[in-house]
C-alpha cells in the first residue's frame, strides 16, 4: 500500500509519467544494456527489444501497477504480478537484479522528465517501484521453493528423444532429463524456457508451452519457426536455430516449468480457444481432461490459416473424441475440406454452457475478439483466462 503522501503525488503525476513512460523505458534499456551487455546477450529477448515490444510491455506494466495503487489502495494487481513473476522465474531472475533495474530506470526517469522530478516525486515513484519489485521478488522466491530449486537455479540438461514434423513450420521435440532423473511436475498449460547458444555466442532464451499432460510419461514442446516481418525480431532466432540444428539425440538447456495460465479442475464446463501455435497450452489442458475422463462439457475451438497449417490437428481431434461430452470447431482462412468453417472465429452458432471457464491463447487481436464474443454470451470476465506468447501487449495497450 502506498503511503498517503506518495498516493497524492503519484495521482498528480501519473498522467505526465504515464505519457512519458515509453520514452523512459526506451532510455532505461539503452542505459541498462550499455552497463550490462550480458543481459541483452543472455537474458532479454533481443528480438522483442529490436522491435520495441519489451519497452511497451515494461511501460504498460509500471503504469498499470501505479494506477492500481492509487485507484484500489486496499488491493494488489495479483493477476498481473503473477504473470510477470512466472516469466521471471522461468528466466532465473533473482532479487539481486532489482537494484540494478532501479538504478537505470530512475536515471532514465530523471533524464526524461528533468526538473519535474522533485524530491517528493522521486520518493513517491521510488515507493511504487519497490512495492512492485518486492511483490515480484516474494512471488518468484515462492515459485523457486515450489520447484525445490535455489533462486535462479532453474536450468537442467534435457535430451531430445524424438523430433516430429507437424507442419511445414512446426516441429515437436520430445524431451527427457539428460541425467535420467524424473521430470519436474507441471500443471496443464504451463511452459518451459529453452536456452540455446547462437552462432554469435549469445545464449538466447524463449518460452515454449508443454503440450503434454502432467500424467504423460514424456514431455514435449512444439516450436513454430517464425519468419520475416511477422517475427518478433530478427527472423525468430531461437525457433530458427531449433528447426535448423536440433535433432534426436541432441541436448537442450531447459528450465523448470512455470506459467500462471493453468487449468482449474473445477468440474465446470471448459472452453479452450486458440489460434495458430496458441494451441500448444490448450493441448496440454485437453490431454489432461481426457486423461482424467472429465465429465463436464468441453468445447474446443481453433482458428488457423488452413488444415495443413494447423499444428497438432490430429491430437486436437483425437483427444476431443476421447471425452464423453466434447465438441471441436475449427475455422480456416483457406479450406476446401467439408465440415470446417471458413474465415475468422465466430461463436454465434457455438453453444456455450452456463458456468463455462474459458482459456484463450493466440495473437492479441484474436483473443480480444473471442473474449468480446464470450462476454456477449454471458461468460463473466473473471472466468476468461488468457496466455500471451512474449511480452503482454494486452496489458501494455490497455
Amino acid at each position: 500500500m502506498l503511503s498517503e503522501k506518495s498516493t497524492a503525488t503519484v495521482r498528480a503525476t501519473l498522467p505526465a509519467v504515464g505519457a512519458a513512460m515509453g520514452e523512459i523505458a526506451e532510455l532505461f534499456y539503452t542505459k541498462l544494456f550499455a552497463a550490462h551487455p550480458e543481459l541483452i546477450r543472455d537474458l532479454f529477448n533481443r528480438g522483442n527489444q529490436s522491435v520495441g515490444l519489451q519497452k511497451q510491455a515494461l511501460a504498460g506494466s509500471i503504469a498499470a501497477f501505479a494506477t492500481h495503487l492509487v485507484e484500489h489502495p486496499d488491493t494488489r494487481p495479483d493477476v498481473m504480478l503473477n504473470r510477470i513473476a512466472h516469466k521471471h522465474a522461468s528466466l532465473g531472475v533473482t532479487r539481486e537484479q532489482y537494484p540494478v533495474v532501479h538504478q537505470h530506470l530512475f536515471e532514465a526517469i530523471a533524464e526524461v522528465l528533468g526538473e519535474a522530478v522533485t524530491p517528493d516525486v522521486a520518493a513517491a515513484w521510488d515507493e511504487v517501484y519497490w512495492l512492485m519489485a518486492n511483490a515480484l521478488i516474494a512471488i518468484e522466491e515462492r515459485l523457486y521453493a515450489e520447484q525445490q530449486v535455489l533462486a535462479g537455479d532453474v536450468w537442467r540438461e534435457w535430451t531430445v528423444a524424438a523430433r516430429v514434423e507437424e507442419t511445414a513450420d512446426c516441429a515437436t521435440f520430445r524431451i527427457t532429463p539428460a541425467d535420467g532423473a524424473p521430470a519436474p511436475a507441471h500443471l496443464p498449460g504451463q511452459y518451459v524456457s529453452v536456452q540455446v547458444e547462437l552462432p554469435d555466442g549469445a545464449r538466447q532464451i524463449r518460452q515454449y508451452s508443454l503440450i503434454t499432460s502432467p500424467g504423460s510419461p514424456v514431455r514435449a514442446i512444439t516450436v513454430k519457426r517464425v519468419h520475416g516481418p511477422a517475427a518478433a525480431g530478427p527472423d525468430g532466432e531461437v525457433s530458427g536455430h531449433l528447426h535448423a540444428r536440433v535433432r534426436a539425440g541432441d541436448t537442450l538447456r531447459v528450465s523448470a516449468p512455470y506459467g500462471d495460465l493453468t487449468l482449474r479442475d473445477s468440474g465446470a464446463p471448459v472452453l479452450l480457444a486458440s489460434a495458430g501455435i496458441g494451441c500448444t497450452p490448450m493441448l496440454s489442458m485437453l490431454e489432461h481432461l481426457a486423461d482424467t475422463a472429465y465429465a463436464a462439457p468441453v468445447t474446443v475451438l481453433h482458428a488457423d490459416r488452413s488444415p495443413a497449417d494447423h499444428p497438432l490437428r490430429g491430437d486436437h481431434q483425437a483427444l476431443t473424441h476421447k471425452l464423453a461430452d466434447a465438441a471441436a470447431h475449427f475455422w480456416y482462412e483457406e479450406s476446401a475440406e467439408p465440415g470446417h468453417r471458413t474465415g475468422f472465429m465466430d461463436l454465434a452458432s457455438v453453444p456455450v454452457a452456463p458456468g463455462t471457464k474459458a482459456y484463450l491463447c493466440g495473437p492479441l487481436p484474436f483473443m480480444r475478439a473471442v473474449r468480446e464474443q464470450l462476454l456477449a454470451k454471458g461468460v463473466p470476465a473473471a472466468d476468461i483466462h488468457y496466455e500471451v506468447f512474449g511480452p503482454d501487449m494486452w496489458l501494455a495497450s490497455a
